[in-house]
């Protein structure tokens, strides 16, 4: 009497094929995600117009929120209007090459389409209000954007310190009392979830244990609405 294994793999073809397909989809994702973050293109995009942060925010230290004025009152900081730059650029540097093509947009009535240098995936909730308002300075998700003429992403270390910012603007680390963080590190969830363990952080609110905070803002509906 014969014996065929063949009804037996035939019904493993289905498993099988889906575990290729599973493992090949995470080697490619692992790929494309290497070269998003990692390409200078993506993480630091050509703008319509060189704009510096560090001549605005380093050189002639203008606040963050002068220009992003949406930051402490919306999930989003916003990004400045054409009439915010020519409320200053009507009397400064108006014959610069740069400035004139602000101009341009300003006569033309159009906005500047700058492209979008920090994105989110549309499944993460993030709201700047909430940690502005707590006190987190703009460099610690941001970097030291007081020193690029190019803004590019960057990140912290996961065990890294958090940036508190002063009612005199003045950048403090939370840890050490110096002025900078280590940004090496992609971001990931778990930058996120530290932090909130860190600063006993309950749906959103920094409470300590003593107050009530038990779950340190780890639920899942913290950051995913």
């Amino acid at each position: 009497m014969n014996v065929s294994i063949q009804p037996a793999l035939k019904s493993l073809q289905t498993a099988a094929l889906i575990a290729v397909v599973a493992v090949v989809g995470i080697f490619v994702g692992y790929f494309i995600d290497f070269l998003i973050t990692d390409n200078p293109e993506v993480s630091a995009p050509e703008q319509p117009i060189a704009f510096s942060h560090k001549i605005h925010a380093g050189d002639n230290e203008i606040p963050c929120q002068y220009c992003h004025t949406e930051a402490r009152r919306s999930p989003s900081a916003g990004v400045p209007s054409v009439n915010k730059c020519m409320g200053c650029h009507n009397e400064v540097a108006t014959e610069s090459p740069l400035i004139r093509q602000v101009s341009e947009y300003w006569e033309n009535k159009e906005p500047i389409p700058w492209v979008k240098v920090h994105d989110l995936p549309d499944f993460v909730h993030f709201t700047h209000k909430r940690h502005v308002q707590a006190g987190i300075a703009c460099q610690t998700c941001h970097g030291p954007v007081e020193t690029m003429d190019k803004i590019s992403v960057h990140s912290r270390n996961n065990d890294g310190p958090t940036l508190l910012a002063s009612t005199t603007g003045e950048i403090m680390n939370s840890e050490t009392s110096a002025v900078a963080a280590t940004q090496n590190d992609h971001w990931e969830m778990g930058l996120c979830l530290n932090c909130h363990k860190q600063h006993d952080v309950v749906d959103g609110k920094a409470v300590r244990v003593d107050d009530g905070g038990f779950d340190n803002g780890l639920d899942c509906w913290t950051c995913h609405k």
